[in-house]
């Protein structure tokens, strides 16, 4: 790696020095197969733009600076964009829509050329009872399940053909449920070692390291040494740890003192997904939360979060209820909701929040504040884009009993959205110079079967957003630390190998896109809408964005982490 990043930075300095003579010379005889000219380039740091080309040959960056009087096979004028790095998305659920179409349009639309997976949930390691349930639970995509480990379903994907490159974490939920089930009890010595053992072989596959989801259940019944315990083995490899924290309401302080517990006596970085404080009763805590952290890393500890810019999240009616009804996965949970006894006590859990227990309906204001995007029953569609009060009301029901009813009936948690948060705290978090962005959405493309669900419009215009709202509109952060927290600053949390940065020598991801008119499409009303404003984009040195239109390009890759095993083998080639 460092000798071609050396190669590449010796063609950089022989196209920017020796007197113009000596310039036109080098750069007459220097033959690239890209060149992109003449565009503001931000190179990933944070740094100002300049003006200047960036060179392409194979797969990686050349050159970035002037090469004016070389040639390429393909010349793209840039004069008015803006050139960076690929985006990464620190927090995607495009797992099974890279399996339905790999273009990944909704992301690659904004400039996205990496998607992460494993929050709480990874596509391996799948034992044969775990591929049985993930089966059974497919809804509107249907795939044959041809992978085992974490590993090869990465490499699934990238042999099927993906747009984006891909990466995971190796989720804590799969590991529970793979050796101890959905029963609510600590793991045995023997569970927790074979665990540990699992999350050696995903970490040798090339996982980020553990991603885990504690707010839901099972990932809730697993207790704080447990997950000491798995991410003892990930700062073996120099992976890191990253959680859907324990709350985000009302016990989101001692969430994060968790989060903090669990990278100091393990001895990893860690990062908080979608980084919130939900409820108003909450809002005011978000400042506790960031002396939190940034006490943590005053003494040296490694603590992130990432988030998305909309005041609203998205999950299922599972985070209505509390945990206790959920034991044992769906089927029990489905089992007990049909108890009159039970539905009652769930009912006062909703309408009564305790310190054990705030239900999300709460944390939305109530039933009008939770909109109703995706059912599995057919049967159920027609509610899609209404909120649970309406069909509260349209059934005749209390809205603790429809909440209920349309998990029995629907047979999935149902998805949701909860407006739940505010918006001076979207731009609080989004000016942290340690907070990241992730979608925690799919994506699709507005066409064929994703038009039989709804989403949230995250999934289409999260970074782009980003720009368009935070950047242009509110100058919440300039288009440099933009760019930086969408590309640097998560390739060095992830410690990815040549990434992140527009440098000679790294890989040839690159983003093309125009400030002024960079624009989020999708609404909650219409979330399957294309975001605007890309021009092109490179993946692996791959034209796979052209004029705004998708080429058709499939050249994503695997990206490791710093423990695969593999390291050795691929710097010799």
């Amino acid at each position: 790696m460092l000798k071609k990043f050396i190669a590449g930075l010796a063609l950089f300095l022989a196209a920017c020095s020796g007197g113009p003579d000596a310039s036109e010379e080098k750069a007459a005889s220097t033959h690239y197969d890209v060149i992109i000219r003449g565009g503001t380039v931000y190179d990933g740091s944070g740094a100002q733009g300049a003006l200047a080309d960036v060179a392409i040959t194979g797969d990686r960056i050349a050159a970035v600076g002037q090469v004016d009087g070389a040639d390429a096979d393909l010349v793209i004028d840039a004069e008015g964009l803006a050139v960076a790095p690929g985006f990464i998305n620190m927090l995607s659920w495009a797992v099974e829509d890279l399996i339905e179409d790999g273009r990944s349009l909704g992301d690659i639309s904004q400039g996205v050329t990496l998607e992460v997976f494993g929050e709480g949930v990874s596509y391996g390691p799948w034992s044969d009872e775990i591929k049985l349930q993930a089966k059974a639970r497919q809804t509107d995509i249907h795939y044959d399940i041809e992978w085992s480990t974490l590993g090869e379903y990465l490499e699934y994907l990238e042999t099927k053909g993906v747009s984006p490159n891909v990466a995971s974490f190796v989720g804590a939920t799969t590991l529970r449920a793979s050796v101890i089930g959905y029963d609510n009890r600590a793991a045995t010595p023997e569970e927790l070692e074979e665990m540990q053992g699992m999350v050696r072989e995903a970490m040798r596959e090339g996982a980020m390291g553990v991603g885990s989801s504690l707010i839901y259940a099972p990932a809730n019944f697993a207790n704080t040494e447990e997950l000491i315990a798995l991410n003892a083995v990930v700062s073996e490899f120099g992976g890191m740890y990253i959680s859907h924290i324990r709350s985000e309401s009302q016990q989101l302080l001692e969430a994060v003192d968790e989060l903090i517990e669990i990278a100091e006596k393990a001895g990893v970085p860690a990062e908080i997904y979608h980084l919130k404080a939900s409820g108003q009763a909450n809002w005011d805590k978000l400042d506790q939360v960031i002396a939190k952290v940034e006490a943590a890393q005053a003494r040296g500890l490694k603590i992130t979060a990432d988030m998305y810019s909309y005041p609203a999240s998205s999950t299922g009616l599972d985070a209505a209820m509390p945990l206790w009804v959920q034991e044992g996965g769906y089927e029990k949970w489905a089992e007990r909701l049909r108890d009159p006894e039970i539905r009652a006590r769930v009912a006062d859990a909703i309408l009564n929040p305790s310190e054990e227990f705030v239900s999300g309906i709460t944390n939305a204001g109530g039933p009008e504040g939770v909109l109703l995007v995706g059912f599995r029953n057919p049967d159920l569609r027609p509610y899609i884009g209404k909120s649970l009060a309406e069909v509260a009301e349209e059934r005749g029901t209390s809205y603790p009993e429809t909440a209920m009813d349309l998990v029995i009936e629907d047979g999935s948690r149902v998805q949701v959205v909860y407006f739940s948060m505010s918006e001076d705290n979207i731009k609080k978090k989004i000016a942290l110079p340690w907070v990241s962005f992730g979608s925690d959405g799919g994506s699709m493309a507005p066409e064929g079967v994703f038009l039989e669900q709804s989403t949230h419009p995250r999934a289409y215009g999260n970074f782009a957003r980003v720009f368009a709202k935070y950047v242009r509109d509110e100058g919440v952060l300039t288009i440099e630390e933009a760019i930086r927290k969408l590309t640097s600053l998560p390739a060095g949390n992830l410690k990815l190998k040549d990434r992140g940065m527009l440098a000679p020598g790294y890989y040839a991801d690159v983003v093309i896109f125009d400030p002024e008119t960079i624009q989020d499409k999708a609404s909650f009303a219409e979330p399957h809408q294309l975001s605007v404003g890309v021009s092109d984009v490179f993946v692996n040195g791959v034209q796979t964005l052209k004029d705004g239109t998708h080429t058709g390009a499939k050249a994503g890759r695997v990206v490791r982490g710093p423990g695969w095993t593999g390291w050795d083998d691929a710097a010799d080639h």
